[in-house]
């Protein structure tokens, strides 16, 4: 709950951010600029960051907490972020100097005045996002400490720093503010770390940063690191291959696709991340050194409770996506420059990303029991997998669909999100297969499922048939009245299908007014 609290202020700051600056920006060329050249720099972030340091560091320090080794514990912090500070020093100095040319890969379609604006974007923000990869290591610490709401809520700050910039300089020409918004960017990013800075310090009061390369925690943090690096640079070339296809797509595909990622993340951080993300430190104590039969049942348990938390959450975002995309996007972002008619085109791609949603979450929750269980190469593995399929399938759905249906090139972006939610459907079965065989039989029963679906697709036929019948309100108005409807009416459906989580939340919200 702490971790979802947390993610869910960050996310909604994140969604007004980014209404901002679909405001502003709608899906013109200056916004398509912002959004390649801010994920250029985040793949620092997202190599090195929160996902990576979380899978290698928090099984060894949490384990060291839990044996009541504070000293050691402060020693292994300590070296992890001085070894931290010189990595990216060395690849954020590199990364300016080498702008040009990852642009050739990272935005290939991107020339001339366009190509150029992104090269001085990219080479503002690539220390900011360095700077991040510190806030990564905060994390760890307090999510280790069982401190979950700090670290998520802390990109808050990062939000309110963008928003402000937007509105400050708002009176310049979109080319010149999307400069400025980048230096709001880098603040933010300051910000964002030290924040957190002071609560870790009180945590780890024998904090020394010295490289100490020799300790055999340390080795063992490094040893998973490189492993998760690797299959977390797997999962970042996998979505920078979307990314580089989509610059080929025409104006307004990459821009198009972030503004659906805003909406797409939230579902996923809040449900699949947040369950991930609390679970790790707790599976990493409960797998200790050994796993013999009675930790492994332990554990198989944990995951499946973990599995049916995500699925009661992100089965009916996925049917939202589907049905209810049109309404979501243009509450979130129509204004200004988006229009009624970027509105749909982002509902389409969104809808597309629904196709893994399931996947993606599940994926995330099974990864990190494998990171507890000190096992990185399995995820690696099966991330590769998934990569292959990303770029076969991407490739022939982006380029080739919207030529066989007669549609605009930009329509190839619906094709790209859905062929990568197939992908993560093959990586999500490989890892199951795997843990199996680890752990035995996990997973979510096939009528569970069923019921959930069923639940989701009787709300979403409720919700259509408001939106269908209400006079026309406007985009907000419309959006309360009928995701309010879809939000009852599944929960409803899972009290009355006898689904356990359901019933639980509705036990808690009835005790809450006196009624249990």
């Amino acid at each position: 709950m702490l971790v979802g609290a947390g993610i869910l202020c960050s996310r909604l700051f994140g969604l007004v951010r980014q209404r901002v600056f679909s405001h502003y920006f709608g899906l013109s060329d200056a916004a398509d600029i912002f959004s390649a050249a801010l994920r250029v720099p985040n793949f620092l972030q997202n190599l090195f960051g929160e996902g990576v340091l979380s899978a290698s560091f928090i099984p060894v320090y949490a384990r060291l907490l839990a044996q009541h080794k504070q000293e050691e514990a402060d020693r292994l912090a300590g070296a992890i972020f001085a070894v931290l500070a010189l990595i990216i020093a060395i690849i954020v100095a590199l990364g300016v100097l080498a702008t040009p040319y990852l642009l050739w890969v990272i935005a290939p379609g991107y020339t001339g005045e366009k190509r150029e604006l992104t090269i001085l974007i990219v080479r503002i923000l690539f220390p900011g996002t360095g700077i991040l990869v510190w806030s990564a290591w905060c994390l760890g610490i307090l999510n280790s400490h069982h401190k979950f709401f700090l670290s998520y809520a802390a990109p808050v700050i990062w939000n309110l720093s963008m928003i402000l910039t937007m509105l400050f300089f708002r009176h310049l020409e979109a080319n010149r503010l999307i400069v400025y918004l980048a230096w709001g960017t880098v603040l933010g990013c300051l910000l964002q770390f030290l924040v957190q800075l002071g609560p870790v310090l009180k945590l780890v009061p024998n904090l020394r940063l010295r490289l100490d390369t020799k300790s055999l925690h340390v080795k063992q943090v490094g040893g998973s690191f490189l492993g998760v690096v690797m299959g977390r640079g797997v999962v970042q070339i996998s979505a920078f291959v979307d990314q580089a296809i989509s610059t080929l797509l025409g104006s307004g595909a990459v821009a198009g696709m972030t503004t659906a990622a805003s909406i797409n993340l939230l579902p996923v951080s809040l449900f699949g991340m947040a369950v991930s993300a609390s679970e790790l430190p707790t599976l990493s104590r409960m797998a200790g050194d050994h796993v013999d039969a009675e930790v492994a049942a332990k554990l198989s348990a944990r995951l499946n409770n973990g599995l049916e938390r995500i699925a009661f959450f992100i089965v009916p975002s996925a049917m939202a996506f589907f049905a209810l995309g049109n309404v979501i996007v243009a509450a979130l972002y129509q204004s200004g420059a988006f229009t009624a008619k970027d509105s749909y085109y982002v509902w389409a791609i969104l809808a597309g990303s629904g196709v893994g949603l399931l996947a993606s979450t599940f994926g995330r929750l099974y990864s990190s029991t494998y990171y507890a269980l000190l096992d990185t190469r399995t995820p690696l593995r099966f991330a590769l997998i998934r990569l292959a399929f990303t770029v076969v399938l991407g490739l022939a759905s982006a380029l080739l669909m919207p030529k066989v249906l007669g549609l605009p090139m930009q329509w190839g972006a619906v094709g790209l999100t859905a062929s990568a939610g197939v992908a993560g459907w093959i990586e999500f079965h490989l890892l199951r297969r795997k843990m199996n065989q680890n752990l035995g039989p996990t997973g979510i029963a096939l009528s569970m499922m069923a019921k959930l679906w069923l639940a989701a697709g009787v709300a979403a036929l409720a919700s259509y048939l408001v939106e269908h019948y209400m006079p026309a309100w406007g985009p907000i108005l419309t959006a309360a009245l009928v995701l309010s409807t879809y939000g009852i009416a599944y929960f409803a459906m899972t009290f009355l299908l006898h689904i356990r989580t359901g019933r639980e939340i509705m036990q808690k919200i009835t005790r809450r007014f006196g009624h249990g």
